[in-house]
């Protein structure tokens, strides 16, 4: 995560660069949590740092905030924690997830958050959690009510055509596009009508 960090944060003019912790660098103690996020800001240039999870992180989470170090949360369908739900279906379809769900999110702002992330979850749910925060929210997968959305690149462009889920709108085409190009230049190195004359010196 630092190396690819390291990439985006030298390419960015304006933009706010989020880097999500590893699984393991945050979940076994605080002070493990803190010194993890202190080198990715270290060693990054990064402005801030995300963590999956609820009640579950907040120690590890106030440590980083009581540190300086700015953190959005992340909650609903938490990647990293995908063994544990065993599938990537939609998380808080049931009363008591959808409530836990909401409490996480508050003790997340109190928590001095100054984001959260909700990730497939149903959209009135997200609606009504964005309503309750002070904080921003950023949706992927969570309806229209966020303050902000989440949209993959790569998924995006049409770059991976294996992924699919619903709140996914792709843009482009662009797999089909690449294939016909990297085609077309090893057609065209195999004849050795690549270079010509007018590309060599």
């Amino acid at each position: 995560m630092i190396y690819h960090a390291q990439s985006v944060v030298r390419a960015v003019n304006r933009a706010l660069v989020v880097v999500d912790m590893p699984f393991g660098t945050y979940q076994s103690d605080s002070n493990n949590a803190l010194k993890s996020a202190i080198r990715i800001m270290k060693e990054t240039g990064a402005h801030a740092v995300k963590l999956e999870g609820g009640e579950e992180v907040l120690p590890s989470i106030r440590k980083i905030i009581d540190a300086g170090i700015p953190v959005m949360g992340h909650l609903g369908l938490t990647p990293q924690s995908i063994y544990k739900f065993g599938t990537y279906s939609v998380r808080a379809k049931e009363e008591e997830e959808a409530k836990m769900l909401m409490g996480d999110a508050k003790r997340l702002e109190e928590a001095g958050c100054f984001s959260v992330v909700f990730e497939k979850i149903p959209a009135a749910l997200a609606s009504k959690a964005s309503s309750s925060l002070r904080i921003p929210t950023i949706g992927i997968g969570a309806g229209v009510d966020c303050d902000g959305q989440v949209l993959v690149l790569h998924d995006m462009l049409g770059i991976t055509q294996e992924f699919s889920p619903r709140f996914l709108r792709r843009y482009a085409d662009l797999e089909d596009t690449i294939d016909s190009a990297i085609s077309a230049y090893i057609q065209d190195v195999r004849s050795k009508s690549f270079p010509t004359a007018d590309e060599s010196y």
